[in-house]
């Protein structure tokens, strides 16, 4: 599995992880110019941004330590841009899910509140 279809894999997971959770899904892959947000979603009152990070071996790192300051703030702008144009009420909130594809399954981890726009 190449690292375009194990993301793929690992988004289709998430998606699947945060029905299953009881969140509707706004959209996925959502771009705004050269920004892209995984997963809008809705969970109850409140607007969730989730970055998804799938790997196949946390060896060096967790997935989700590659959710740097740089991509946080990238991530924050492309949230206001899609609240903005969608219109939309409610809190936003960002999530990171971290999705570890190896031999023995998927292992997934769901870091809710996971950093704030105050950055």
């Amino acid at each position: 599995m190449n690292h375009i279809e194990l993301g793929k894999s690992g988004e289709q997971a998430a998606v699947d992880f945060l029905e299953a959770k009881g969140y509707q899904i706004l959209e996925r892959n959502w771009r705004w110019g050269r920004q892209e947000i995984d997963i809008i979603a809705r969970d109850e009152h409140m607007i969730v941004i989730v970055e998804v990070k799938t790997r196949i071996s946390n060896r060096y790192s967790e997935p989700e330590e590659s959710v740097t300051v740089k991509k946080q703030r990238i991530l924050v702008r492309a949230a206001n841009a899609f609240v903005n144009y969608r219109r939309l009420q409610g809190e936003v909130r960002f999530d990171i899910i971290s999705i570890l594809n190896h031999p023995n399954g998927v292992t997934i981890n769901h870091i809710m509140d996971a950093f704030t726009a105050t950055l």
